[in-house]
């Protein structure tokens, strides 16, 4: 693709990035063919490559509108262009870039101003967000279905190990996880101390950026990338990695050295960070002889696994946590169309409620047709989200294996 950058980003750090984004691309198409939001509305403009055009134009100085902020929200940024992809294009930097772009530009109206900045501001801070979530739940009875879905039932988190071991990892709190499912983590640190590895939190550790940084607060996701690296430092050479129980922190952490590779004080530690990185399905594959040996054939329910756009297509991590399950005796089935976003995406659901319901409800009935007993995913949003629009139980897969040792 032929482009001709306009003078007020060519020749700067997103500009050399976006026009090397924008020349691999070459018109094929393919990735209209699973684009969710192009399924749904059966728009160019709502698919990659009509996306590509409108952020195309922008940089090249055409007039910014409203219209082409709105194709740009609709966007999910579930990567599964990329995925798709035969050149290889990074769809997912182009939107970041783009989208940045436009909403320097074009003023939204009050409404969604006010909606995006209290999120914004709310989930990455834990301190804000925790005891606005725990009062949602003690006042549920009295909110509107569509808020109540928000506000899911919690599990205790149960005991954490207290058992040291040598092998040590860190793992990500995260933000509005230790509110919404605390048990995730918790369910982590036991299933690892079963197999011999201590897991720690490192307590000024917070947000994973994604929040801020997807939602044009670009400088804000950097602080709390700068936050997290603070934090983490000090233990880096105690543990051997860094686990992440969310696949969409995974993949923003992970994006932490390119992310951060302009700043000199803080390139060669995200670079470090990012090395060390490990979603939990990569981190239990090395256990899989020992698991199977302690739950000696034991068969668990029937389980359907979503897996999140973030693990399959950010992280491009296909089959780690399928080869987990089974090798604990967890009969576990893919559904139809599985490589195609759930509609969580982050504050997505929140931000495009009709979109996203639409997805949900279609990759719910998918679902449905495998006849689970239970629904698994391997991201905070995705478990909500799906939860809102069933009555099976829906679950991180962490914690049916910790339900597992429990039992065996």
């Amino acid at each position: 693709m032929q482009t001709n950058l306009a003078d007020f980003i060519k020749g700067t750090r997103e500009g050399d990035e976006a026009e090397a984004i924008l020349r691999a691309c070459v018109h094929c198409g393919f990735c209209t063919a699973t684009c969710p939001t192009y399924q749904l509305l059966g728009d160019e403009l709502d698919g990659p490559r009509g996306r590509i055009y409108l952020m195309k134009q922008v940089l090249e100085g055409a007039q910014v509108t409203r219209k082409t902020q709105i194709h740009l929200d609709r966007c999910l940024t579930c990567r599964n262009c990329e995925t798709t992809c035969p050149s290889g294009v990074k769809y997912g930097r182009l939107v970041d870039i783009g989208r940045k772009v436009v909403e320097d530009r074009v003023q939204r109206p009050l409404g969604e101003r006010i909606k995006r900045t209290v999120l914004k501001e709310a989930l990455p801070r834990k301190w804000l967000f925790t005891p606005a979530f725990r009062a949602g739940q003690l006042f549920r009875p009295l909110l509107s279905p569509k808020l109540q879905d928000k506000l899911p039932r919690t599990k205790s988190a149960g005991q954490w190990p207290s058992r040291a071991h040598a092998r040590k990892m860190l793992v990500l709190e995260g933000c509005v996880q230790p509110a919404m499912a605390p048990n995730i983590n918790s369910a982590t640190a036991r299933v690892l101390d079963a197999v011999g590895v201590q897991l720690v939190m490192a307590p000024k550790a917070g947000c994973c950026g994604a929040v801020r940084y997807h939602m044009n607060d670009q400088e804000g996701g950097l602080a709390d990338m700068r936050r997290n690296i603070d934090a983490w430092w000090p233990m880096v050479e105690q543990v051997e990695a860094i686990v992440m129980t969310a696949s969409g922190c995974g993949v923003t952490v992970k994006e932490y050295g390119h992310l951060l590779e302009h700043d000199s004080a803080y390139a060669a530690k995200a670079k470090r960070i990012s090395e060390m990185t490990r979603d939990l399905s990569e981190i239990l594959p090395e256990f899989e002889t020992e698991l199977t040996a302690r739950f000696a054939g034991k068969v668990g329910p029937r389980v359907a696994f979503h897996p999140p756009c973030t693990l399959q297509h950010g992280q491009q991590i296909r089959g780690k946590v399928e080869g987990v399950l089974r090798a604990c005796g967890v009969d576990v089935k893919l559904c139809a169309d599985n490589h195609l976003c759930c509609g969580s995406a982050g504050t997505y659901s929140v931000l495009q409620p009709e979109l996203a319901t639409e997805l949900r409800d279609k990759k719910l009935a998918n679902l449905h047709a495998t006849r689970p007993e239970v629904i698994v995913s391997a991201n905070i949003g995705c478990v909500t989200h799906l939860q809102s629009g069933t009555d099976t139980p829906v679950s991180h897969w962490i914690e049916l294996i910790d339900q597992a040792l429990k039992t065996a």
